[in-house]
C-alpha cells in the first residue's frame, strides 16, 4: 500500500499485542507518530513492545481500557491524531465462557469507553475497531458440506457477506458484537468517524498463539516445541486465513479514504482463495519436520464454526484491498519465524 502523504498520529490500544504491534512497526517505519496504549496483560507483550522500543517507538501509555478515565486522558493528550485503532480486547471464547464478566468488561465496557474518549475530545479523529466473524454466530442455516476431506458452504461460493444477520453466540460473541454495534451507532448518531473490521482468523509473526486463540500460530509453537497440542472438533474445519501484514494494508486503506468509507463495516479475511483446515496444518507440520504429529481430537468447543469464510467483495470494491500474502506463503513465514526466534516461547 503508499504511503500517506504527511506525517500522522495514530493512537493504538492493545499496541503491544500481535496485530498492534505489526501496525505500529508499519507505521512508525512510514514516518507515522505512533502511541501505544496497553496493559501488558497478554502474553508476548514486553516482548513485542522491547521490540517496538528497539524500533524507537517510546510513546507509551500503560492503561487498561476497563478504566474510562485513562482513555479519556490517554485521547485528549493526543488530540490532534488521525486515528484511535482499537485493537485491546479479551480475544478467546473459552476465556469468555470461564469469565464472562471479565470478557464484557473488557470488550463491551472497554470499546465504549473508548468511543466516549473520542467523543468528548472534540478533536475527531477515525476510529478503527477489530471486530471477529463471531459476530455472525454458528451460521446453523448455512448449509455445509464435506469435500476433498474439509468442510465447504454448499450454496456461498465467495463466503458471507456483511449482509448476513447477526447472531451472537458466546460470551465472546456477544461481547465483540456490542462493541461492533456501538461502534457503528456512534457514526450515526454522533458523527464519529468509524469503521468495523470484522476479522477472520488473522495470523503472523510475533502472535503469541496459545490453544484457545491463534491456533496457526499455536500450531507451529507447539511443533517446533515438542509440545501437545490437539485438535478440538474433527479437524476438518476450515478458516479463510489473513497474513497480518495484509490486515494492516486495510487499516490504512480506511483511513485512506475515511471521508467515504466513514459509518462502515468490512468482512476482512483471506477470502475463498486463503482457507486452511486443522489437518491440512497438521499435513505442513508433518512435511516440515519429517515426522507424523497425529495430534488427539477432543469435543468441539462453544460457538466454533465449522466453516467461515468472509466474502471479502465489499473491501475490495471500496477500499481498494485484496490479501496478498497466499495461505502457503504465509504459513511457511510464520513457521520460519516461530523456529528462529523459539527461546521467546521457552518459559512458558
Amino acid at each position: 500500500m503508499p504511503e500517506a502523504a504527511k506525517r500522522e498520529k495514530w493512537v493504538i490500544t492493545g499496541g503491544a499485542g500481535f496485530i498492534g504491534c505489526h501496525a505500529a512497526a508499519r507505521l512508525h517505519g512510514q514516518g507515522h507518530h505512533v502511541v501505544l496504549v496497553d496493559n501488558l496483560s497478554r502474553r508476548g507483550a514486553e516482548a513485542n513492545l522491547a521490540w517496538l522500543r528497539e524500533q524507537g517507538i517510546t510513546d507509551f501509555i500503560k492503561a487498561d481500557v476497563r478504566d474510562a478515565k485513562a482513555m479519556a486522558e490517554a485521547v485528549a493528550r493526543h488530540a490532534d491524531a488521525a486515528c484511535v485503532l482499537h485493537l485491546a480486547a479479551q480475544v478467546a471464547v473459552t476465556t469468555s465462557v470461564k469469565d464472562p464478566r471479565e470478557d464484557f468488561e473488557i470488550n463491551a465496557l472497554g470499546t465504549f469507553n473508548v468511543l466516549e474518549a473520542v467523543r468528548a475530545s472534540g478533536a475527531g479523529p477515525a476510529v478503527l475497531y477489530s471486530s471477529t466473524n463471531k459476530v455472525y454466530g454458528n451460521l446453523e442455516h448455512v448449509k455445509v458440506v464435506e469435500r476433498d476431506g474439509r468442510y465447504a458452504y454448499e450454496d456461498l461460493p465467495n463466503g458471507v457477506d456483511e449482509n448476513e444477520p447477526l447472531d451472537f453466540h458466546s460470551p465472546y460473541g456477544c461481547s465483540k458484537g456490542a462493541g461492533d454495534q456501538y461502534v457503528r451507532d456512534y457514526a450515526r448518531i454522533y458523527g464519529l468517524k468509524t469503521v468495523v473490521f470484522r476479522q477472520s482468523c488473522i495470523y503472523g509473526t510475533r502472535q503469541f498463539g496459545i490453544e484457545d486463540q491463534g491456533w496457526i500460530a499455536w500450531f507451529c509453537v507447539a511443533a517446533t516445541g515438542g509440545r501437545p497440542f490437539t485438535i478440538f472438533g474433527d479437524g476438518k474445519q476450515i478458516r479463510d486465513t489473513l497474513w497480518v501484514g495484509d490486515l494492516v494494508d486495510a487499516y490504512q486503506a480506511a483511513v485512506a479514504r475515511i471521508d467515504t468509507v466513514k459509518g462502515e463495516i468490512f468482512n476482512v479475511g483471506g477470502g475463498p482463495k486463503n482457507t486452511l483446515s486443522l489437518r491440512e496444518l497438521v499435513a505442513v507440520l508433518d512435511a516440515a519436520f519429517g515426522k507424523s504429529f497425529n495430534p488427539p481430537m477432543a469435543d468441539w468447543r462453544p460457538g466454533d464454526q465449522r466453516v467461515f469464510v468472509a466474502n471479502i467483495d465489499k473491501a475490495k470494491r471500496l477500499l481498494g484491498w485484496s490479501p496478498q500474502v497466499s495461505t502457503t506463503e504465509g504459513v511457511q513465514k510464520l513457521l520460519g519465524w516461530v523456529r528462529e526466534n523459539y527461546q521467546l516461547f521457552g518459559t512458558w
